[in-house]
């Protein structure tokens, strides 16, 4: 992807004065470089999308620095690291040990949707308690890459009862 359109998908995203300050908190406690923040009252967490190669840097050592930063913020820390592949992203949402494949398609109306295909025993971790897991890889890959839908589904996606639908 041309260097040109992340800073043009960077200016779409809006920041709140709160969202700011723990970015800035973020990166004074762990040294890593956070490229985006997202405050989900919702599920009572905050989301940090991290430079490429720096999710390390960010949890620290026995993850004592990410558990220094959740204590101080007081909500679940999640942290997501960024790539430009919109498919390479999902799967760091996701968990990626856990994906088997992840498909990009635009749909008859435009939108675009991922297909993201896991072992059906494998499913519920990746859907997270509540949705939480589908819920943060709808929402960041509607703000990064404009894909509307995401579906985690088993290999056997033909029925209906095994999808997941996340429309946004």
């Amino acid at each position: 992807m041309p260097p040109y359109r992340d800073a043009v998908k960077m200016t779409e995203i809006k920041l709140t004065s709160d969202e700011l300050r723990l970015m800035s908190l973020f990166q004074s406690i762990t040294s890593a470089t956070a490229r985006d923040c997202i405050v989900d009252d919702k599920m009572d967490r905050v989301i940090f999308v991290v430079n490429k190669g720096q999710m390390g840097l960010a949890i620290g050592k026995g993850g004592s620095t990410i558990k220094q930063l959740q204590n101080m913020v007081t909500k679940k820390i999640e942290l997501v690291e960024f790539s430009d592949n919109p498919a390479e992203f999902i799967r760091n949402m996701l968990n990626a040990d856990m994906i088997n494949d992840v498909r990009i398609s635009e749909r008859g109306d435009g939108t675009k949707q991922a297909v993201v295909t896991v072992d059906p025993r494998k499913k519920g971790a990746v859907v997270g308690r509540e949705g939480r897991n589908a819920e943060k890889a709808r929402l960041l890959a509607k703000r990064y890459f404009q894909i509307s839908n995401v579906l985690i589904v088993g290999p056997e996606q033909g029925n209906s009862s095994n999808r997941v639908n996340m429309d946004g």
